[in-house]
């Protein structure tokens, strides 16, 4: 069974009016999740992160500025992009939490599977900063909480958001027990992400130019990415779900259709179920166009359900 973890709290982090950000698009995720079809899926209300998960891929001081950072009121702006409200806190805890609460139920069980509709996103965020509308990385707290308390020896993370997931990538560079693969749009924010940042042996990077259609993104991952995935044989498999590479999304010039996530959530699946006997957790990151966002995501989880 699918398991679906989410909280309430993650609607009240709210960086203010006309942000893309919004608490609407989780509300769009959630409605397109209410539907007969997801009857199946095992709701779980997401539990806080710890510090000490946060600190094994955060600084122990960035932990601290981010906890001690909420405003009592109105917004707190720690970029140009990334802002906080009196409910960030709750919110980032719990987007890092359904990560950790995932993992241990998937390594505790034969194909366990799970999707954490959270938000804020979190593959931006690096060891000592927020941006991107990130403030913890989820996906890579996740990780590392199935290297320490699992004892894994190979975790990796897929990433198909349109935006290179820059703060997972520089948490892991040097980590060979972690494989980052990311599809993204390039040149885009960050501006990382180039074909030849390979750290340890262990980032596999496919960038898109603007304008890429379903084929050449397909063709990405059968060629370069999917490929790498299988040989690095992973005991667990995490997804940054990032839906913004749609072709309706207002953040980016990539041209996906809603079929292609439901068509690489089988490819993952299949490298999930020959690896790590069908383990595989899910994170929602980016995705701007509500209606392309909700629809993208049920794909997603569809194909996850099986």
């Amino acid at each position: 069974m699918l398991r679906l973890y989410t909280h309430p709290a993650c609607l009240e982090h709210d960086p203010g009016p006309g942000h893309p950000e919004s608490p609407a698009r989780l509300r769009a995720v959630l409605a397109a999740l209410d539907r007969d079809r997801f009857a199946a899926l095992d709701r779980i209300e997401a539990p806080r992160a710890s510090r000490e998960a946060l600190e094994r891929v955060h600084d122990a001081a960035y932990v601290t500025r981010i906890l001690e950072s909420a405003p009592a009121e109105g917004l707190l702006r720690l970029d140009e992009d990334t802002l906080m409200s009196p409910g960030s806190i709750e919110a980032a805890l719990r987007a890092a939490g359904a990560m950790v609460a995932a993992v241990d139920a998937a390594l505790n069980e034969p194909a366990g599977r799970a999707f954490c509709a959270v938000r804020p996103p979190g593959h931006h965020a690096t060891a000592n900063r927020a941006m991107g509308f990130c403030l913890f990385d989820n996906v890579a707290v996740g990780a590392a909480h199935a290297l320490a308390e699992h004892g894994l020896e190979r975790v990796a993370i897929a990433d198909f958001d349109v935006h290179h997931g820059n703060g997972t990538q520089d948490i892991f560079a040097h980590e060979p027990r972690v494989l980052f693969a990311s599809s993204h749009q390039s040149p885009l924010y960050p501006g990382s992400g180039a074909a030849d940042e390979t750290g340890v042996g262990n980032l596999a990077n496919a960038p898109l130019p603007p304008g890429t259609g379903s084929q050449a993104f397909r063709r990405a991952w059968e060629d370069v990415l999917l490929p790498r995935l299988h040989a690095f044989r992973p005991q667990l498999l995490l997804v940054s779900a990032g839906f913004d590479a749609h072709r309706a999304d207002p953040l980016a010039q990539l041209q996906l259709e809603t079929d292609d996530y439901a068509w690489l959530t089988t490819r993952l699946l299949d490298v999930a179920c020959t690896h790590a006997a069908g383990r595989l957790v899910s994170t929602l990151e980016g995705g701007y166009d509500l209606p392309a966002l909700a629809a993208s995501a049920a794909a997603h989880v569809a194909a996850l359900m099986g």
